[in-house]
């Protein structure tokens, strides 16, 4: 499949609800973001740096989710623009730690890859979610990451971490919050085909002296492999969301669902 996937979408699905999708201006994020908001749902997205005048279907607020402050913006925006939520999708992530193993992540690298990749969500939860409990429903979704199962160990151990965590923690948070009306999913995506990862395709190309094709498969290969024989669109992503968050999915709950082309091996 070289061009990305065109689902049929349901105008009216998501009409009269109310979105926040964090880190909803780049990849995944925007897609889950195009993907809500043609489905009629209100939707509000944050990132550090305002995105380029587009038709992106959101409201936007500039803040730096991975401090108190930023998140205390944010959820005072959600009140004032949306007054709330109904569906909470934690797409923010990423990694900035450099390679080398272990011994060369210190403290403050540790703490930049918890702040960003956990504590965002869980600080972000604390603020809105309750207000979900007090209607007796709602819908929380984690994006983690297959990276909690096969970390690097050269590159993402912090991330790994972080994201294991989160992964950890939105399991609790649906334990607590199911019999209280609110579900609680989450996603783990393996290698996804965004504009950063064909940037990263055509240098590794450009650097080996070889074709964008050979260095995609090389880095598949990076992987472990993928039996799908490529990576997810953003646009594939976004519509698993669609789905965990909508009321075809009202039985699932507490789960986490990879979308990874079959990397993570299963027995």
């Amino acid at each position: 499949m070289t061009m990305a996937p065109k689902f049929s979408v349901d105008s009216q699905e998501f009409a009269g609800r109310r979105v926040l999708v964090t880190g909803g201006t780049k990849g995944a994020g925007e897609a889950i973001v195009r993907r809500l908001g043609a489905a009629g749902a209100r939707v509000l997205t944050t990132a550090r740096s305002a995105p380029p005048p587009t038709d992106l279907p959101a409201l936007f607020v500039q803040a730096d989710l991975s401090t108190q402050e930023g998140v205390a913006t944010v959820a005072r925006e959600v009140q004032d623009k949306l007054e709330g939520v109904d569906i909470l999708i934690h797409t923010l992530g990423g990694s900035t730690a450099p390679g080398g193993g272990f011994a060369v992540l210190t403290d403050t690298v540790w703490q930049d890859e918890l702040s960003l990749n956990l504590l965002a969500a869980v600080r972000l939860d604390r603020a809105l979610v309750p207000r979900m409990v007090e209607r007796g429903g709602g819908v929380v979704l984690h994006v983690t990451s297959i990276q909690r199962l096969l970390p690097l160990h050269d590159a993402t151990i912090a991330y790994a971490a972080a994201k294991a965590a989160l992964s950890t923690y939105s399991n609790a948070l649906s334990k607590e919050l199911g019999p209280k009306g609110v579900r609680v999913n989450s996603i783990a995506p393996g290698w996804i085909r965004t504009t950063a990862a064909e940037a990263l395709v055509k240098r590794m190309a450009e650097h080996g002296g070889t074709d964008e094709e050979t260095a995609r498969r090389g880095i598949m290969t990076a992987l472990g492999g993928i039996p799908l024989g490529r990576p997810a669109w953003p646009e594939e992503v976004a519509e698993l969301v669609a789905f965990l968050a909508s009321e075809r999915a009202a039985a699932i709950h507490g789960s986490e669902y990879l979308i990874d082309g079959g990397t993570v091996p299963t027995v």
